[in-house]
């Protein structure tokens, strides 16, 4: 989708960067690979970072391959399976639960992660309609790691690949007002 074509749907009520309004969870994504080096840069940007005592929890678990990405469409619930299967990159961000912020500073990554892939020009879109329990055992993800996301990295195709039901969501939502979100001085 184009920035021009994003604005009917988003408008900020405040001069910010362009990438935040454009930066959106696109579901239809083109069977093309993710150059290495463009991946990399994705990480390299969630690395950086903030956490908690620098302990940076996160952990990335990538499928790239045609194998590693049936083995995770296969704990994919339904409603997210059928459009993710095309996405070539997928990614389950855990966190080590040696500290109490492990799943916000975990929640950053995924921030920083996001925007940096929409520099590079790809999309994401973040889960939680998978089975984690399953997702555990077929991973060997030790009980120490909480998980947290399922993403799905590659580049944005054209919203015509989806089924009906998925092409009338296949667009930018809007936020709510920044003054809904702020409270001063307590919580009301």
């Amino acid at each position: 989708m184009k920035t021009t074509d994003i604005q009917q749907f988003r408008q900020a009520d405040h001069d910010i960067d362009p990438i935040y309004i454009n930066r959106w969870s696109p579901r239809s994504f083109l069977d093309k690979d993710v150059p290495e080096d463009v991946l990399l840069r994705v990480f390299e940007a969630a690395r950086w970072a903030p956490s908690s005592g620098n302990i940076q929890p996160w952990r990335f678990i990538l499928a790239r391959t045609k194998e590693d990405r049936e083995t995770f469409h296969s704990f994919v619930m339904d409603g997210n399976r059928k459009w993710c299967e095309r996405a070539p990159v997928l990614t389950l961000i855990i966190s080590d639960k040696e500290t109490a912020t492990h799943a916000f500073d975990a929640g950053t990554a995924w921030g920083y992660l996001s925007l940096q892939a929409a520099k590079e020009g790809l999309i994401t879109h973040g889960m939680a309609g998978f089975y984690k329990d399953k997702a555990r055992e077929l991973l060997n993800i030790p009980d120490e790691f909480d998980i947290q996301a399922l993403i799905a990295i590659g580049y944005q195709g054209e919203k015509d690949i989806l089924d009906q039901e998925l092409q009338e969501r296949e667009k930018p939502s809007d936020r709510r007002p920044v003054q809904d979100s702020l409270m001063e001085g307590s919580f009301q």
